[in-house]
């Protein structure tokens, strides 16, 4: 069994251990973000010693994490063993449980603010310290399941990017900015992994040059000669996870080798090797990307709206925009607030709260989680189960 403690950490054991749920193991990356400060008005880097005695106060505990670490000299605390849930994140009641939705859920909070300045150096990014200690920081928690991938991306700065499906199916590391259920954007930046493998992995077996061909998903083209807004799409998300760098010019709506050669890097850091990283898209790693497969399917606000304000007074069944109705139907049963014997095409009463419960997911309340759509719900379950919306 790999070790509860961290070996070499400053063990501050806080008590209140609690087990996690299981699944797919996690690691999640924060900076305390203790000051705010600008490139205009730095402000001086809190120490080590002064973080790590709130986490241990009754103040602190609330919000307390695994692992306290300072880039910059290597100091290590850790509060909690790693089996625990620590609390570092929000957990909505009823919703999924963030600090404990894994084998292990391994929160680490990097002593660090954007633009804090120490011994007269000013350091903008996390990655501009020396990061001294990551390596074994990261081995110990690579020790206990946690793979060298990021799901939702390499955070490369304060855009969230959040899909509770990836956050409860993946394995791998999330930013602060990818949990779901929470607000916050850090840390912005965060170490590479850097060339040690957790796990031995077949050769790569590599292509000699980029692989030429297309693969439909969802009634879309990718790969090599594909055209549209969809291959703007994989290109903006590939930069946005760091995986932009073999774009001279773009990305834009023509796939090229450029595209290629990112999208294989991208699935390399997703563990691929082989066929499974030639560049060209499958419809896993792509969702894992964009956090929904884009397609053909619209669905006009309006419509279901007045489905929702009509169908539920109306007689059993009665439909009065039926399709639409039934592709929204379709994503909140794969949301699980809906059973499936109801994706009928009317938008009735189960359907009503259904669609209550998932604004109520997203942090809507009263009159804003009545169950009749607004765009900016109804946008967002389209971008996760693969429709557009319309007015």
């Amino acid at each position: 069994m790999p070790d509860l403690w961290m070996p070499g950490a400053e063990i501050h054991d806080i008590g209140d251990h609690a087990p996690t749920d299981g699944g797919p193991p996690k690691g999640i990356a924060h900076i305390t973000w203790d000051r705010n400060a600008t490139a205009q008005k730095p402000a001086d880097w809190v120490p080590f010693d002064d973080l790590v005695s709130y986490f241990t106060s009754s103040g602190g505990r609330p919000t307390a994490p695994h692992i306290v670490w300072d880039p910059f000299s290597g100091r290590i605390a850790q509060l909690y063993p790693a089996d625990s849930r620590s609390k570092s994140v929000m957990d909505l009641p009823g919703g999924t449980r963030t600090n404990r939705a894994g084998a292990v859920v391994i929160q680490i909070e990097a002593v660090f603010f954007p633009f804090c300045r120490k011994d007269g150096t000013v350091y903008p990014r996390l990655v501009d310290t020396p990061c001294a200690g990551w390596d074994r920081l990261r081995a110990w928690v690579a020790s206990w399941g946690v793979p060298d991938v990021w799901p939702m991306g390499v955070p490369v700065d304060f855009t969230p990017h959040r899909d509770e499906h990836t956050w409860e199916t993946a394995a791998g590391w999330y930013a602060h900015g990818h949990v779901p259920e929470n607000d916050h954007t850090d840390p912005g930046s965060w170490p590479a992994f850097g060339n040690t493998p957790t796990t031995p992995t077949e050769p790569t077996n590599e292509p000699p040059q980029p692989a030429r061909y297309r693969t439909t998903i969802n009634g879309l083209e990718y790969g090599y000669g594909a055209h549209g807004d969809q291959v703007t799409a994989v290109g903006e998300a590939l930069v946005r996870a760091g995986y932009g760098g073999h774009y001279q010019q773009g990305p834009g709506p023509d796939w090229t080798d450029a595209d290629t050669l990112n999208y294989r890097a991208y699935q390399q850091g997703l563990g691929y090797t082989g066929a499974d990283a030639d560049g060209v898209p499958g419809e896993t790693s792509l969702r894992q990307l964009l956090g929904y497969l884009p397609g053909t399917r619209t669905v006009s606000l309006a419509h279901v709206v007045a489905a929702a304000r009509t169908d539920p007074g109306a007689e059993q069944g009665h439909q009065t925009y039926g399709s639409e109705a039934r592709i929204v139907e379709q994503a909140l049963a794969d949301e699980g607030l809906l059973d499936g014997q109801w994706v009928d095409g009317s938008f009735g009463t189960r359907t009503l709260n259904a669609y209550a419960a998932w604004q109520r997911r997203l942090g809507y309340a009263g009159r804003d989680a009545d169950g009749v759509p607004g765009r900016s719900s109804l946008v967002r379950l389209g971008q996760a189960h693969g429709f557009a919306v319309t007015d």
